[in-house]
């Protein structure tokens, strides 16, 4: 039987969730927000029902490198506007560093964070360790909420 997001009990722990934010963008600026938008629904029944709330997306192809122009900051703002929130963001190369679990671990229920863009990370698209251990570590359930990635075997 599969399961959706409301068939777990979320409330009170750490739930990291793939979205596809990956939006189309010009001059730093999101021109749509169409894929922002489509994963609020889950986002916000997160954030009711008590959950700590790890947001992850890619955006364009940065070929395993951190690049400015493909960070997920300006989603991050998006996100803070459409959830009325500070969606707490922190901008690591590495994705997952000590400074991003160390938000993680802090992160209230009903809080908000998204991670950097997980294709600054060459592992991501391989479904290598120890990128998929570091993500997994963070969140204690996993919600994939991007139609557009879920047949990759990606991480």
């Amino acid at each position: 039987m599969k399961k959706t997001v409301r068939d777990i009990d979320v409330s009170g722990r750490k739930v990291l969730v793939r979205c596809d934010f990956n939006v189309p963008m010009q001059d730093g600026e999101i021109t749509d927000d169409i894929r922002i938008t489509s994963a609020l629904p889950t986002i916000k029944y997160l954030m009711e029902n008590n959950a700590a709330v790890i947001l992850m997306s890619h955006m364009g192809r940065p070929k395993g490198e951190p690049k400015p122009e493909f960070s997920l900051k300006p989603v991050a703002d998006r996100l803070s506007e459409l959830l009325c929130v500070n969606v707490i963001f922190e901008p690591s190369p590495a994705v997952v560093d000590d400074k991003v679990k160390e938000q993680a671990e802090k992160l209230e229920p009903g809080q908000v964070m998204l991670l950097e863009n997980v294709r600054y990370r060459k592992e991501e698209t391989k479904n290598e360790e120890p990128f998929t251990g570091e993500l997994a570590s963070l969140g204690e359930i996993f919600v994939n909420d991007a139609f557009g990635t879920a047949h990759r075997a990606h991480c």
